[in-house]
C-alpha cells in the first residue's frame, strides 16, 4: 500500500540535499513524520496546504518503511500513518509536482 507526503518545494530540496529529515516543523514538534493514505491526502491538501504552490506529493511503500511505521488514530477518528524515524530519500517511490488549478491542487492520476 503506498501513502503520501507532501512536502514544500523547500523541504523536497533539504531531502533530496541531506538524504533523510526529521519532517516539516508539524512533524519535528509531534515527534513523528505524518503520512496520508490516499483516502486522506486530499482532504490533507485542503486543511493543511491551502493556497500553497511549489509543493511536492512523495509516495512511500508502507510495508518497505518496518516497524517505525505506526497506525494511529487522529482526524476524524481516521487511522493514519505516522513514522517514528527519519524520512529517508532512498525510500520514496515516486514523487511527483502537486500544482494549483483555480485554488485546487492537482493531484497524479490513480490518487483517489
Amino acid at each position: 500500500m503506498e501513502i503520501y507526503k507532501i512536502l514544500t518545494a523547500q523541504e523536497w530540496n533539504d531531502l533530496t540535499d541531506r538524504r533523510e529529515t526529521d519532517g516539516a516543523p508539524i512533524d519535528i514538534a509531534d515527534g513523528f513524520i505524518h503520512f496520508s493514505t490516499a483516502a486522506q491526502v486530499r482532504e490533507t491538501a485542503a486543511r493543511h496546504f491551502a493556497g500553497q504552490n511549489g509543493l511536492v506529493l512523495a509516495a512511500f511503500e508502507a510495508d518497505a518503511l518496518g516497524p517505525a511505521l505506526k497506525w494511529e488514530v487522529s482526524r476524524g477518528g481516521d487511522r493514519f500513518p505516522h513514522l517514528y524515524a527519519p524520512l529517508r530519500l532512498a525510500d520514496v517511490a515516486w514523487h511527483a509536482d502537486l500544482p494549483l488549478e483555480d485554488g485546487v491542487h492537482v493531484f497524479p492520476n490513480g490518487i483517489a
